[in-house]
């Protein structure tokens, strides 16, 4: 049983309003209070589910995985962490995920968490403040969310913490493209895939990773004249990658951001990055070769490895929860 409080702050977002892949409906912020509540100078931490996740998806849990703020108060009581405020918001889409970056397909969903959602909750509830108070965290494409609007953000965000979290596309991404290229040949478009994969009743692993390749596109290589808004990174009919296109994709790659913004990023009181050894999508190269771009650019990263895949790592909040909270508490 919970100790500390969930509050859900109705808002109908403004930067968001007629995004055509994106969700249009009024958001509901799910925002925890440890116990005892809120408290000026708190930290506020935003917690970014996975693709196909939702602002709700953490606080559900099992009998056998804790929900995050049930995992976050044991470590409370046991003194491992700093008493903070955590929100979820919602980056879904119509497409399964926003990868909480701004596109003309998808809606834009960076300014949406920057411009307000963390100042609705600060000003609700008088925590973070500034960026020394204010954090990220997540796992999976959540994990890529916190390392793209840190990066972006600086001036706004103090630490962050990404959970094999999107890095090294070239490793993490390529693989699935034939996979859509074949539904597209199948269904005859990318438009006739979408409506078949809203028509399935039962989601297939290759619905589902095909979807995900064009929710990438949709947020990487958006395109008004192409069908959806969307380019494809690779010719449908050959799969032949389209250069033009894949480099839009290279330039929102961790790796390359973490090169080209170097000592921008030296200031952060906690960049914390790990992935399971055996991550299906590879993601453990990628988060070693990201680590080593930073470490060459100065940054001091905290960098773990586990045994694991990409699948049922919730528990290693319980490993970044303690050295983000600690961190934004000063």
């Amino acid at each position: 049983m919970l100790r500390g409080t969930i509050h859900r702050l109705g808002h109908d977002s403004d930067v968001l309003r007629g995004n055509p892949l994106g969700d249009p409906s009024a958001r509901n912020v799910p925002v925890y209070l440890p116990p005892g509540g809120a408290q000026a100078g708190m930290p506020l931490i935003g917690v970014l589910a996975g693709y196909t996740g939702r602002g709700e998806t953490s606080l559900g849990g099992t009998p056998w995985d804790p929900s995050f703020p049930e995992r976050y108060e044991r470590l409370l009581e046991r003194g491992d962490v700093a008493p903070a405020a955590f929100v979820f918001p919602d980056g879904f889409t119509r497409l399964g995920g926003s990868q909480y970056m701004n596109s003309s397909a998808t809606g834009r969903y960076r300014d949406y968490l920057v411009q307000e959602v963390f100042p609705l909750v600060e000003g609700e509830f008088g925590v973070g403040g500034s960026r020394e108070r204010r954090g990220l965290m997540g796992k999976s494409s959540g994990g890529y969310g916190a390392l793209h609007l840190s990066f972006e953000h600086p001036d706004v965000f103090g630490a962050l913490a990404s959970h094999a979290g999107d890095a090294a596309f070239d490793l993490c991404y390529r693989h699935d493209f034939p996979l859509l290229a074949g539904q597209i040949e199948q269904h005859g478009s990318v438009e006739a895939f979408v409506a078949a994969f809203d028509a399935a009743q039962v989601k297939t692993t290759p619905l589902i990773l095909s979807l995900a390749a064009l929710a990438m596109a949709a947020c990487y290589s958006p395109d008004s004249s192409e069908p959806m808004g969307i380019a494809l990174p690779f010719d449908p009919r050959t799969g032949a990658i389209r250069d033009e296109v894949w480099a839009r994709w290279l330039e929102q790659d961790p790796v390359q951001v973490g090169r080209r913004l170097g000592s921008e990023l030296r200031d952060f009181a906690l960049v914390y990055v790990d992935a399971g050894l055996r991550d299906e999508y590879h993601l453990q190269y990628g988060a070693r070769q990201l680590v080593d771009v930073l470490r060459e650019q100065g940054v001091n990263v905290h960098h773990e490895e586990f045994d694991g895949t990409h699948r049922g790592i919730n528990y290693r909040y319980d490993a970044s929860l303690p050295l983000i909270t600690r961190a934004l508490a000063g």
